[in-house]
């Protein structure tokens, strides 16, 4: 049995720099349309589930309060927030385009290696430390909304899997993911 409470993890919906594949870290982006509707899509999904007893918590970043509210609305819940769900710090490459920094960056493979690269970003390394100390912290079942590359770091810990495959780590916008005792299942509509 896992010695983590059963948990949703929820990626923020789509954004306007998501849109014009620009990476965020921890600058911010309002949602679209489209990121609306998979928050919604996500409410949906949840109305389906037994929440009772689960707490929520969220990024305190902007995308993922707003994806929050709209994914957790009608179900009873407050939603705090924690800074640990914040997504990778990409120092000085937040608000940059993806496009431009993998040309001008020979040692990215692709867009995962640009946040292990990313001049004073916090790395994948930090990123497992202060994922793994937010798990070890909770004392009940939660909802988390975050983001994508935290998310697939959360679920890979819960999961008990090497760093080495957080790039194969399924993700995506608009979904839900119920991870307990040690397995994952991906909600959709």
């Amino acid at each position: 049995m896992s010695r983590y409470p059963t948990l949703y993890i929820l990626r923020h919906g789509e954004t306007e720099w998501n849109l014009a594949n620009r990476l965020q870290g921890h600058f911010d982006s309002p949602l679209t349309d489209t990121g609306r509707a998979q928050a919604a899509a996500q409410n949906a999904i949840l109305k389906r589930c037994d929440l009772a007893g689960f707490s929520a918590l969220s990024s305190p970043q902007g995308r993922a309060v707003a994806t929050a509210e709209l994914a957790l609305a009608g179900l009873g819940m407050t939603v705090a927030t924690d800074p640990r769900l914040g997504e990778i710090g990409i120092g000085a490459w937040a608000g940059k385009s993806r496009d431009t920094l993998l040309r001008q960056t020979p040692d990215a493979r692709d867009s995962y290696d640009l946040y292990e690269h990313a001049p004073d970003g916090e790395g994948f390394a930090a990123l497992y430390e202060r994922c793994r100390s937010f798990l070890d912290s909770l004392t009940g079942p939660h909802v988390l909304v975050t983001h994508g590359i935290t998310s697939r770091m959360l679920r890979l810990i819960l999961l008990d899997h090497a760093p080495s495959v957080l790039r194969d780590m399924q993700g995506g916008q608009g979904v839900v993911f119920r991870l307990e005792d040690g397995e994952q299942k991906r909600l959709t509509l």
